[in-house]
């Protein structure tokens, strides 16, 4: 047996036990994804090609084009590179990624060629290629976030992303592209001028070689055409265009026929080459090595730097970690996204129209006003501005606009917190409320202390003292905070302070004669009375022509 079929058998016997893996696997239930770290390391940690410099070629796109079907005859290539007659037997079923027929999904998650291929560059180095297979977008159970995940991640781990198209190249295809590639923009630490390399559209079933013939050349011709930004393109379609070259180092486009009708309506069609029409057998030849020949390899590549596979696996932790967590925005579909900004307008409006409502009723040029009256025309306003967002024609339906209303409710009361605040500034009782209560415990201090210095309780007069100095200090440092308006969060606690004490002390309140006075005042009137007494009293006692209820001390 030559070296040449001594190879080929090895070849054929390493495919055989080599497999797909799945390194990403996807929990339907929940529609979260999950890293499978130890299938990862086992293909990537493997002792001849740990620490090498990785290449990674992966296919994305719809499900049910043919993505698994075009990386079997990749792997066919990288086990047979030596070989001109690499396509294979025209009888030998196509295997390794699993694949079918049909119009329900076979791929789910991420999945890794368990063999990592070794490969002799032109220049003498050596790099491993790693082939990577993924979940198609746009089934019918995965949401937008999950299609934008597994693509972003696909892309943010591969050195060529092939994006697999069917027809043509629509503007939707584009969308959804800027879409994905922003999703794994967002989970980058550090945003370089163009985050990704390679990306290749692969337009499948391409039925107009008349205008652009297949092939790269006519693929280049194609994608300059229909991704150059023109002066009399809206700003959308620019927008779109530009954020596509922003994002890939490298564009490139090849066109690739049909395959044939029996690879499309036969049920039993296995991959045999027979089956296969000759224009597709035909470009399939070039279009694989334009990938995966050893001088066409590109090498992964972060920040500048080459990744090795020791490498490789710590980024793939590291992106899963991200998109695990609730850091980043969950994508939307345009219908979701379009209601939510047309509800969040209509919100915008009504809020509008509030605001500007008790502007008219308690501006900043209005008087004080009640807070009866306040409370008045903030009901009014809050009526007409809820009328208005109702009235507002807005996308979603009754139960999505619900969440807008309640939302706008609620901020429309948050609003009217804060006019109250702004009328009780006004008032000119309610603004002396801090000196008012310095003064008084000032007050109540100097007679305690005189008192107790009378009677002798020395250690209680210079308590005494002590406060009433500090309700002094704390006076004038109010006075030049409102002055100033420097040091304003002193300001805030000195008025936090005497609010407390105004509450907690005034508010339960002395009754005089069926009236309310504030206890601090009772306290400075009977202070006198209670030290002279053995006893605390019980309340009720009299008092000059004065009936004083008071707390038991």
């Amino acid at each position: 047996m030559s070296p040449e079929e001594e190879k080929a058998l090895l070849s054929e016997e390493d495919a055989l036990s080599a497999r797909p893996v799945q390194i990403v696997v996807a929990h339907e239930d929940d529609h979260a994804f999950e890293l499978d770290e130890a299938a990862l390391e086992r293909i990537l940690l493997q002792e001849h090609v740990r620490d090498l410099n990785v290449v990674v070629v992966s296919v994305a796109g719809a499900f049910r084009k043919g993505k698994s079907f075009l990386l079997d005859f990749m792997l066919r290539f990288m086990y047979n590179q030596t070989s001109c007659s690499w396509l294979g037997g025209h009888e030998e079923p196509l295997t390794g990624f699993t694949w079918r027929g049909g119009c329900e999904r076979e791929t789910t998650g991420i999945l890794a060629w368990s063999d990592v291929f070794v490969v002799d560059k032109p220049d003498g180095s050596r790099v491993a290629v790693l082939l990577i297979d993924t979940q198609g977008a746009f089934d019918s159970q995965s949401t937008i976030k999950d299609c934008a995940t597994l693509f972003a991640l696909s892309t943010m781990t591969s050195s060529v992303q092939v994006y697999n198209l069917s027809q043509n190249v629509q503007e939707d295809d584009l969308q959804h592209l800027q879409l994905f590639t922003e999703y794994g923009r967002l989970a980058l630490e550090e945003i370089y001028e163009k985050p990704f390399q390679t990306l290749m559209f692969l337009i499948r079933d391409w039925s107009y070689p008349y205008e652009h013939p297949y092939g790269l050349d006519g693929g280049k011709s194609f994608l300059e055409k229909r991704l150059q930004v023109k002066q009399n393109q809206h700003e959308e379609l620019q927008n779109v265009r530009k954020h596509i070259h922003s994002c890939f180092s490298n564009i490139g486009c090849f066109l690739l026929p049909h395959p044939g009708l029996k690879v499309a309506t036969n049920p039993n069609f296995d991959g045999r080459l027979t089956d296969i029409d000759d224009d597709f057998k035909t470009e399939l030849v070039n279009l694989v090595p334009i990938l995966l020949s050893p001088k066409n390899l590109v090498e992964k590549e972060i920040g500048g730097s080459k990744v090795t596979c020791r490498d490789l696996v710590q980024y793939f932790k590291a992106y899963m970690k991200i998109y695990q967590g609730e850091e980043l925005p969950h994508p939307k579909s345009m219908l979701q996204a379009t209601a939510e900004a047309n509800n969040l307008a209509a919100v915008a409006g009504a809020k509008d129209i509030y605001n500007k409502g008790m502007e008219q009723v308690c501006g900043g040029d209005k008087p004080y006003m009640s807070p009866d009256q306040l409370e008045r025309g903030h009901a009014n306003l809050r009526q007409v501005a809820v009328k208005h967002f109702r009235s507002v024609k807005k996308m979603g339906g009754e139960d999505f606009c619900r969440c807008y209303q309640e939302q706008l409710e609620a901020e429309l009361d948050e609003a009217f917190t804060n006019f109250i605040k702004h009328n009780d500034g006004k008032n000119i009782f309610y603004a002396a409320r801090t000196p008012a209560t310095l003064f008084a415990v000032m007050f109540a201090m100097y007679v305690a202390s005189l008192v107790t210095g009378f009677l002798g309780i020395n250690t209680v007069a210079m308590v005494c003292n002590l406060i009433m100095g500090v309700a002094l200090a704390a006076l004038c440092l109010w006075a030049y905070v409102k002055y100033s308006g420097e040091f304003r969060e002193v300001g805030s606690v000195i008025d936090q302070v005497a609010e407390t004490l105004w509450e907690q002390v005034g508010d339960p309140g002395v009754e005089v004669r069926g009236e309310e006075m504030p206890a601090a005042l009772g306290f400075i009137l009977f202070f006198p009375h209670f030290l002279s007494s053995d006893v605390t009293p019980s309340p009720p006692f009299v008092f000059p022509t004065t009936l004083v209820s008071l707390p038991r001390c």
